[in-house]
């Protein structure tokens, strides 16, 4: 077990955040109702709450007798003051009604856009190859499916619509105290020139440091699920303390990262609040002095008061949206370079595909294989197969024998197309598999490894994998396999729940529901992978008794380290460095006396 990897990248990449919001518009845009509703309704609501303090000042005017609407001229205190009450209480009914329900619309947006986001990734994911999972921890995936996607929906919901209902607000706003006074409105605007230079250097900053806050998460998540999967290492070889040290230092740093976070957020808050208050001294300032000079009435002065509240007041909420909002946009950039991997492994266009005939899926007919020239590797400097050349032949019986790192396995990864050769063809039936969908080659080629995954669901979902099968065919793969007996032994038989990897059953049960998977799919091509290794002498007797059933008129690729185990197999090839050095039978290779009769006689002598 090795500690978690380090964190890839302190650094962001660098994208403008409209781009981000772009990005969005075409999940927020597949409910368009919703949408336009919901910003719709943001025109009511600044209106309503720009007119607020217009008639708190009138009702000050009024009071104090001075310049008010003229309806309100000639009118008596009581009935005026009443007129100005039902105004004000009409617009808190229409911001209170308004607001509620253009939350609830925008929330609801947001968590449709988040769930869309959600099965886009985890379709992009799950389509990618194989080498991408083998150098992208766990942790890291989950984290970016998990918490980057649901910051992700508050960009939106929080974000993207917020900033467009304070943007309306303080448009309706500034439009409203410069039609009442033009000199007290051009001083409230001139306060936003500071703020706007300290929120775009805040902003940046703190998106740094929430972009290496979430890569340090990334690297936390993926110690702690790397130690909760190998737990029985960590404790039978006593790494607790030492992972423990592990998962402080990465921790540590995340707290460090997010330390920087806070205060870049705090620096935001208090900023605003200062230049609010400052703005707010700067209108009883001038105001007070128009007053004296007899240029304005105390009614306009308390209106331009609550305008300065009011006008600051969405940049105060964007301060307390500040964390959400850039945390989103964090998730937008990492979620979009998770989008942006490409999928190596594609199928060709539907018109170009090929697909094995129904001749060559009739029995002792279909299933050849052919390697032309083949070489691989997983690095493109490191090469794992050199120059493969064979062909297998329909109905034969493989075995691929060497020592460890020989290329068996990459053989069979080829072949099922988890990844691609460097160069050279693999054929089916002398059809290219780069030729054949994805789908329509793994329905002809059925493996089973020596360690399976059991999924969390009963014992028959186990078996089809989601597909449909009548239950009579998933009992007679299971009866072919010789597992039906012990199924049935089940609490509930086929209906019997599995917890998380099959933990409720023993490793050799989980074998044979593996040998019954690929038996109801009746594959043309078999591939055993030490697919008998970790069974006990009992159970093996019966897979072995099953794969004589499973084998018949399909071809066979067998790995497997126990020699003797293959002894009755057509033809042997024996691999050394990823290059094919001998071929046969069992009974010429050992006359042979190369590297398979050398293997071959160290496993008899360490069974003497």
């Amino acid at each position: 077990m090795t500690a978690s990897p380090a964190v890839e990248s302190n650094r962001r990449p660098q994208e403008n955040d409209w781009r981000l919001l772009l990005r969005l518009t075409p999940y927020a845009t597949r409910n368009k109702p919703l949408l336009i509703t919901s910003l719709a309704l943001l025109i009511p609501l600044s209106i309503a709450g720009a007119v607020q303090p217009l008639i708190i000042g009138q009702a000050i005017s009024f009071l104090r007798e001075e310049k008010t609407w003229a309806f309100l001229q000639d009118m008596p205190l009581g009935q005026g003051l009443n007129i100005l009450t039902g105004l004000l209480l009409g617009t808190i009914l229409i911001r209170l009604a308004f607001n509620a329900l253009q939350g609830y619309l925008v929330q609801r947006v947001g968590q449709e856009i988040t769930a869309n986001i959600r099965n886009d990734l985890f379709r992009h994911v799950t389509a990618l190859a194989a080498d991408f999972f083998d150098r992208t921890p766990v942790g890291r995936l989950v984290t970016r499916l998990t918490s980057d996607v649901e910051a992700l929906g508050d960009v939106f919901s929080t974000g993207a619509v917020g900033i467009i209902s304070d943007v309306v607000y303080i448009l309706v706003i500034t439009i409203t105290v410069f039609t009442i006074q033009w000199q007290l409105a051009t001083l409230l605007i001139l306060m936003f020139l500071p703020i706007t230079a300290l929120i775009i250097y805040f902003q940046d900053q703190y998106r740094n440091a929430n972009y290496r806050s979430r890569e340090e998460l990334s690297a936390l998540n993926s110690m702690l699920q790397e130690n909760v999967a190998g737990i029985n290492i960590v404790q039978l070889f006593r790494r607790e303390n030492f992972n423990n040290n592990l998962f402080r230092n990465i921790n540590q740093r995340y707290l460090k990262q997010i330390d920087q976070t806070i205060f870049y957020e705090s620096a935001v808050s208090a900023t605003l609040e200062w230049i609010s208050l400052v703005a707010i001294a700067g209108i009883l300032a001038l105001g007070g002095t128009l007053v004296l000079g007899d240029n304005l009435n105390f009614g306009t002065l308390s209106a331009f008061i609550l305008y300065a509240q009011r006008l600051f007041e969405p940049l105060r909420q964007f301060a307390e949206k500040f964390t959400l909002l850039q945390t989103g946009f964090t998730g937008v950039e990492r979620i979009t370079e998770l989008l942006n991997e490409p999928i190596n492994i594609q199928d060709l266009e539907a018109s170009q595909q090929r697909q094995l005939s129904v001749e060559t899926q009739q029995k002792n007919v279909a299933g050849e294989i052919c390697f032309e020239n083949v070489y691989f590797g997983y690095k493109e400097d490191e090469l794992v197969l050199r120059n493969l050349d064979f062909t297998i032949r329909s109905g034969e019986k493989v075995a691929l024998v060497g020592p460890t790192g020989a290329g068996k396995s990459s053989i069979i990864r080829l072949l099922c197309r988890l990844y691609e050769p460097t160069s050279g063809r693999i054929l089916i039936d002398g059809i290219d598999i780069k030729e054949l969908s994805q789908n329509e080659l793994r329905r002809h080629v059925g493996v089973i490894l020596q360690e399976n995954f059991l999924f969390a669901g009963d014992v028959k979902d186990n078996i089809t994998l989601g597909e449909h099968y009548p239950f009579e065919a998933i009992k007679e793969a299971a009866e072919i396999t010789n597992v039906n007996e012990f199924i049935e032994g089940l609490p509930q038989g086929y209906d019997t729940p599995l917890r998380e990897r099959g933990n409720n059953l023993s490793g050799g049960q989980k074998q044979l529901l593996a040998f019954a998977r690929v038996a109801i799919r009746d594959p043309r091509i078999l591939v055993l992978d030490e697919a008998t290794a970790s069974l006990d002498v009992g159970t093996e007797a019966l897979i072995q008794d099953a794969l004589s059933h499973i084998l018949e008129d399909r071809t066979a690729i067998i790995i497997a380290h126990r020699l003797s185990t293959i002894r009755d197999v057509d033809r042997i090839l024996v691999l050394k460095q990823g290059e094919l050095i001998e071929s046969g039978s069992h009974e010429d290779l050992i006359e042979q006396g190369g590297l398979y009769a050398s293997l071959y006689q160290l496993q008899m002598m360490e069974q003497k």
